[in-house]
């Protein structure tokens, strides 16, 4: 058996009382048998019961989960049909009784509202301020765009190099390479020989 760090969940729980109670009607077919659990007296036939109690909610549980769900994925399968067929019904109440309140208050419809003209004082507002807030975001039309060049004068490249390794340290000669003949071109920045 495989034992795992995971937190037992509800149905866990309830397996367990299901196996529990199981194991106490095999193992003690008293009923009546008499057993002291956290300082308190219990019969078996108790702690069936309530080991029994468990699993039953649980069993409810699932059943209200799975019709739940049944009931979920028919809505989900017939509401669009439906929502169609609502919205085709409201606009034709609206087109039929127009903007009588009362009767579209029959139907829990409101009249639309109608909207108020601006008058000539909030037009004149309305362009001040759109005029205010492009000027303060700076927004530019495409026209004035065209206008708009960098301001460079100058540009100063500042050259980046990699810094160079030490040259290697010559190795150590031996007798027989000075005698074995010349030797091979000086290292680049080596001093030739005179």
């Amino acid at each position: 058996m495989t034992t795992t760090n995971k937190k037992p969940g509800k149905q866990d729980r309830a397996d367990t009382a299901e196996a529990l109670s199981a194991g106490a009607t095999k193992h003690f077919p008293n009923a009546s048998q008499s057993i002291t659990l956290g300082n308190a007296p219990y019969t078996v036939g108790d702690i069936t019961q309530d080991l029994q109690e468990i699993v039953t909610l649980r069993d409810a549980v699932n059943a209200a989960r799975a019709a739940t769900q049944a009931k979920i994925a028919a809505e989900k399968a017939q509401l669009p049909k439906l929502l169609v067929l609502m919205a085709l019904f409201e606009a034709f109440v609206r087109a039929t009784f127009g903007d009588s309140a009362d009767v579209l208050a029959d139907f829990g419809l409101t009249p639309k509202k109608v909207r108020t003209p601006s008058t000539t004082e909030e037009k004149v507002a309305a362009v001040a301020k759109a005029k205010a807030t492009r000027k303060a975001r700076n927004t530019l039309g495409p026209v004035a765009k065209l206008d708009v060049v960098g301001n460079v004068t100058g540009v100063v490249v500042t050259p980046v190099t990699a810094p160079t390794a030490a040259a290697p340290a010559p190795a150590p000669t031996t007798a027989t390479e000075a005698s074995a003949g010349p030797s091979a071109p000086p290292a680049a920045g080596a001093a030739p020989h005179s």
